[in-house]
């Protein structure tokens, strides 16, 4: 069952990545107010943070272990995604430029992920 729900929510997560990069500009809200600068860097930076959360979890969920193979690998994809992302709306959208500051962030959040799992690992493994 749980196998099932994380899944459930990496897919949901991978789809909703895809269209809210993809969709045009003018539908999203307005989050100009917002006195943050680069403010949807934070964005990338959560995306692909919980991007690689939910990939990871089901993958620990269904290998019953944390292997640093799949971590990585996982890291990879998210990374990829990103990138790819970053493609299509340079190539395919009116209202999107594709931004290697996003590549970053993207980067970044996936890497973050990674770090907090290990740690995770590690504090378990210590306590048994």
């Amino acid at each position: 069952m749980a196998k099932k729900v994380i899944l459930g929510a990496a897919i949901f997560w991978t789809l909703t990545i895809a269209i809210l990069c993809l969709i045009q500009i003018n539908d999203l809200p307005d989050f100009n107010s917002i006195p943050i600068p680069d403010k949807d860097k934070y964005v990338h930076f959560t995306f692909h943070l919980v991007f690689t959360l939910l990939w990871s979890g089901y993958f620990w969920n269904v290998q019953k272990s944390l292997v640093f193979k799949t971590l990585f690998k996982v890291f990879l994809v998210s990374v990829t995604y990103g990138i790819l992302i970053e493609f299509l709306q340079g190539e395919f959208t009116a209202t999107r430029k594709a931004d290697i500051c996003d590549v970053l962030a993207n980067t970044t959040g996936a890497t973050i992920a990674v770090i907090a799992l290990l740690c995770f690992k590690r504090f378990n493994k210590s306590k048994s």
